[in-house]
């Protein structure tokens, strides 16, 4: 008697949430790719310049490994790819002053760059070697998308002339939101706490298309000269290399970001503050973003939408509320819904935010933290 065996049933699909996600704070490898476009004939001093960079960048702690390539149909055209054990060694070199200095050899030779940021989530062949996670490190589930790229932009202005300050920065013509056929400029909330200022863009397309747009509009030109003279640190905006060095270090790049799925239109747009003990601002951030990843799963939870931001001991958090901010129950919109949390946050905190916390007084920790909206607005079609 012959017997036939049933055909083998297929691997169980894990049931993902489909909520819209971004995060950094993965675990997984990191594959960074560089574009560059070399000015013709110094591709000899570029490549100088990078090997210079290279051994620099050699003893970065989380850094793996790193390939230059030249193109075959055009030599100005060059392909910088680097591997790093996760995304926040990475982030914390490329923010740092450190990273400014190395790179500064390239900018007599480099015409324009484009850096791109991927998790591995699959690949081939062996593990990495000299990972200590091997295959383990891949990201293990893809996230999904809304097509929305989220950036900010923060730096301090002079003491004494914040309310100036505000006041040029609230009373502008929006740009164009269109930028091209891929590219629009969804929403801007611009927000201060204390000197600093925190501008925050939600762009669909090309986030270096959209922030080149933004710069060449008169209205906003007009802006940025009037808050010069305001600015900490000095810059000028018709020295092509004060300007860049004025926007590198001005950058603010989300680390996580999460929507919950339900939705809310009329929903309040806040931002919070979350100035990090000196080398603590990664922690901080990582913390606030596992929070906000349970928060998502909660029907109770008024946050609909959380964007981190993070550079240095910089971390601001920017959130989408339903009915505001003033309900009885803070530590959902605060952050620190679970038991301990507020603990864990008050140890990287700086001293007087982590008084409040320390006392359980909430109302004044989200005193102390909330910043003052100064502008937001939204496309006509966003």
């Amino acid at each position: 008697m012959t017997t036939t065996s049933a055909p083998a049933s297929p691997p169980p699909t894990r049931q993902m949430s489909q909520r819209v996600s971004q995060s950094v704070f993965d675990g997984s490898r990191l594959r960074v790719v560089l574009l560059v476009e070399v000015y013709d004939g110094a591709q000899q001093q570029f490549l100088e310049a990078y090997e210079q960079l290279c051994n620099e960048v050699a003893s970065v702690p989380g850094h793996i490994s790193d390939q230059l390539c030249q193109s075959i149909e055009n030599p100005s055209q060059w392909l910088i790819t680097s591997e790093w054990e996760s995304a926040p060694p990475f982030l914390t070199w490329v923010n740092s002053e450190e990273h400014v200095r190395m790179v500064e050899p390239l900018h007599s030779c480099v015409r324009d760059t484009r850096s791109l940021r991927f998790h591995v989530v699959r690949e081939t062949g062996r593990p990495v070697a000299g990972t200590e996670a091997g295959r383990r490190s891949l990201q293990p589930t893809p996230r999904i998308g809304d097509g929305m790229i989220r950036h900010a932009l923060t730096f301090t202005v002079r003491p004494g002339s914040e309310e100036t300050v505000a006041k040029i920065l609230s009373d502008y013509a929006s740009p164009e939101p269109r930028v091209d056929d891929t590219t629009r400029l969804i929403r801007t909330s611009l927000f201060m706490h204390g000197n600093r200022v925190v501008r925050a863009i939600e762009v669909r397309g090309d986030l270096l298309a959209a922030l080149r747009h933004v710069a060449r509009q008169p209205e906003v030109r007009a802006v940025e000269e009037a808050i010069n003279p305001y600015l900490e640190q000095d810059r000028d905006l018709d020295d092509p290399e004060s300007a860049r060095m004025f926007f590198t270090r001005a950058a603010l790049p989300a680390v996580h970001h999460v929507t919950a799925e339900q939705e809310d239109p009329a929903a309040e747009r806040h931002a919070l503050y979350y100035p990090a003990r000196p080398g603590c601002g990664m922690r901080l951030a990582k913390l606030l973003a596992q929070q906000d990843e349970t928060a998502a799963d909660d029907p109770r939870s008024p946050v609909l939408r959380s964007t981190i931001f993070q550079r240095d001991d910089v971390v601001v958090r920017l959130i989408d509320v339903r009915d505001g901010l003033d309900a009885d129950d803070l530590a959902l919109p605060l952050g620190i819904a679970e038991p301990g949390r507020a603990v864990e946050l008050a140890e990287l905190l700086d001293a007087a935010d982590a008084a409040a916390l320390e006392d359980g007084d909430l109302p004044r920790f989200l005193e102390l933290a909330r910043m003052a909206l100064v502008t937001d607005r939204r496309s006509p079609d966003a």
